[in-house]
Formats: structure tokens, sequence, C-alpha cells
């Protein structure tokens, strides 16, 4: 079976600070790809517990976080509803998704549309 390897560089500043980070792969599919922020989840079979990695550049200004978190639980909606057919569920969080770009000001509210 071919594995292949997933890869964070993360250069920090004097403080340990992410100044930058470079995402590579394996398998060439990723070559020093620079990005700004990542979020990593991984489900531990003993703890049955999740664990997670959230960095973020110095340069990753708050507008962006917010459309990366935003598009993140987007992806876990449409994810959810694929891996469970908790159709449900899914809704109720692409709902809580609305609520969240209208009140982080991604999009703008049915009101502020209107004026």
């Amino acid at each position: 079976m071919k594995k292949s390897k997933i890869t964070f560089e993360i250069e920090l500043d004097e403080n340990y600070l992410p100044q930058n980070i470079q995402l590579n792969s394996s398998d060439g599919q990723l070559k020093n790809l620079d990005i700004k922020s990542f979020f990593i989840s991984a489900w531990d079979t003993k703890t049955k517990e999740t664990l997670r990695i959230d960095l973020w550049t110095k340069e990753m200004m708050v507008n962006e976080m917010l459309i990366m978190y935003h598009q993140t639980l987007v992806s876990m909606a449409s994810s959810l509803e694929k891996a469970t057919t908790e159709n449900n569920l899914a809704d109720a969080l692409r709902d809580y998704c609305a609520f969240f770009a209208e009140q982080s000001g991604i999009i703008k509210s049915k009101e502020q549309k209107e004026d």
C-alpha cells in the first residue's frame, strides 16, 4: 500500500509565534504552498476525544479568519450529511453558518440588503 505524508513547515519568530507556514505532501501534489492558517482535528480512538491543532500566522487578518471559520463549518455540514445521512443535523449546522456569516459581516443581513 502506497503512503503519503503531509507536512507543515512552521517558521517561528523570536517569541515562538508562527511567522510563515508551508504545506507539502510527499506525493508532490503540494509543494511549498504558503498558508496563513490551518485547523487539524483528529479522533483519538483510545480516549474517544478530538485532538486539535489551530495555528495561524500574524499575517492572518481577522476577516480572513472569520471567512475560514465559515467555510470550514459549511464544509463540515456537507461532510456530516455525506458520512451519516443526518440531513436534519447538517441543515441545522447550515442554518448556524448563515447566522454566523451575518453576525460576522461576511454577508449582509436581510435588513442591510433592504436599505
